[in-house]
């Protein structure tokens, strides 16, 4: 009983990455925290005072490992083996078997606790160790430019597309995937970056006050970019003039030569932080790529969405204050490629598939639909909706969507309700269980669909 309750603990804490507040006050299935461990624990508890015998506090154990088993197979996000969790559970074993051996007590929420707490402070020692060997590698590497890019949406855009540009005349290294932590961001220092790197694009990311000043702090950007601020994760900030205050920490690098921050931050500019948004002209979408006139110059890219535009155009301004000239510009325009699960289009099937499963945010899931609604043929929507973000959001995509999309499936509970206000029940479908996304596609589409997947959520939300 004891090791399936810790199970449940690590790995939804894990999702949350590690922050109990985040795990008890936000998770958006809360109900999971009360079904597979407060009721179980305190079922386990109650049966143990009402009846000693292990026979009944056994049963209540095999019971609970059944549930907890056939609701895991199900998961699409798993417990990851790091050294945290191998840590934590070699802490939990020794204090559960020590409790159990010298006093005969099976009290589980001690060991649990004890675990965690120790684990915190194992993980904060390692932690500063990480950091000081990752800054030491920093040091030592020179010349090497830092390029600092964070924003609501869009930022591992921006970030790739500066990386490729800057690529044309530098040694690039970017961030990997959606690395943009500060404790992510030490790993990739310390094991990944190459030694012979001349220009490193760091990734910014924030659920909270603070989170974009201490990584600023660290790897102390030459160059800045704050993509656009909207209410993604809003639930964490409270306000969006709090998400806009934390975006705007990427500016306290002490060596900061430059930065370019979106328009909707509304900051005043200066002579080394300008504004951009609203001068890029004539801009085109369409299934093919993107195109866009700056300072009198046609771009053209082979990605999709208008909103690329802004991220294409800001990568520009980087490479131009890192001495490349337009013709190199171009060329690293030209090499830009998809981002993988970020409006990518696939054809399969006689289908047209657009997976912008990694997007999720509005602004970027309405540029899907703007892209999908040019499609001739039957066009079919698999979304949850928008994830971290308010109900007047949720509301306006769905409304969108019911004048585009021929069908809707809407995946997961946590917004299916506002979709089933705006759209026609014949043309909707709800998916509660993403094992059944397959076969529910094979019998609702046929050739000629385009098939647009607009963000995707793990189960747990």
């Amino acid at each position: 009983m004891a090791f399936a309750l810790a199970w449940y603990f690590i790995l939804t804490l894990q999702w949350y990455g590690y922050r109990m507040q985040r795990a008890v006050m936000h998770h958006t299935k809360g109900w999971w925290n009360f079904a597979y461990f407060l009721l179980p624990f305190m079922t386990y508890r109650l049966v143990r005072v009402v009846a000693p015998d292990d026979f009944y506090g056994l049963v209540v154990a095999i019971v609970y490992l059944v549930f907890l088993i056939f609701w895991y197979r199900k998961l699409d996000k798993k417990l990851v083996f790091t050294g945290r969790v191998k840590r934590f559970f070699a802490i939990f074993t020794l204090f559960a078997v020590f409790e159990m051996v010298v006093f005969g007590l099976d009290s589980i929420l001690i060991p649990l606790l004890l675990a965690w707490a120790i684990s915190l402070f194992i993980e904060k020692i390692l932690f500063e160790a990480f950091k000081k060997r990752a800054s030491r590698k920093l040091s030592e590497m020179g010349d090497m430019r830092v390029v600092g890019v964070t924003a609501s949406y869009g930022k591992t855009s921006i970030k790739n597309f500066i990386g490729a540009i800057l690529s044309v005349k530098y040694r690039v290294y970017t961030t990997p995937r959606s690395v943009n932590t500060l404790a992510g961001i030490l790993k990739d220092i310390n094991e990944d970056i190459p030694e012979d790197t001349e220009v490193y694009v760091v990734e910014m990311g924030a659920r909270g006050a603070g989170d974009i000043a201490e990584i600023a702090t660290f790897v102390n950007p030459d160059y800045a970019v704050c993509g656009k601020i909207g209410p993604a994760h809003i639930e964490y900030f409270g306000t969006l003039e709090n998400i806009r205050n934390t975006k705007m920490e990427i500016l306290r690098g002490e060596g900061l030569q430059e930065a370019w921050i979106h328009e909707s931050a509304n900051i005043s500019e200066s002579d080394k932080v300008h504004s951009y948004g609203s001068e890029i002209e004539d801009v085109t979408a369409t299934l093919e790529g993107v195109s866009f006139t700056l300072d009198g110059r046609r771009y053209e890219a082979p990605v999709l969405g208008s909103f690329n535009a802004e991220n294409i155009a800001v990568a520009i301004y980087v490479a131009r204050a890192m001495g490349l000239s337009e013709e190199e510009i171009a060329r690293g325009v030209s090499r830009i490629e998809p981002v993988p699960h970020r409006l990518q289009r696939i054809d399969a099937g006689g289908k047209v598939i657009l997976d912008d499963s990694f997007n999720g945010n509005i602004d970027g899931m309405k540029a899907s639909f703007e892209l999908a609604s040019q499609w001739k043929g039957r066009k079919v929507l698999v979304t949850p909706g928008l994830v971290e973000s308010d109900r007047a959001s949720n509301e306006e995509i769905a409304s969108i969507a019911s004048e585009i999309f021929d069908l809707v499936i809407v995946t997961g509970d946590l917004n299916y309700e506002i979709f089933a206000r705006f759209i026609d029940s014949d043309s909707l479908l709800h998916l509660r269980d993403k094992e059944d996304m397959q076969s529910m596609l094979a019998k609702e589409t046929r050739e000629g669909d385009l098939i647009l997947f607009a963000n995707d959520a793990p189960s747990f939300v």
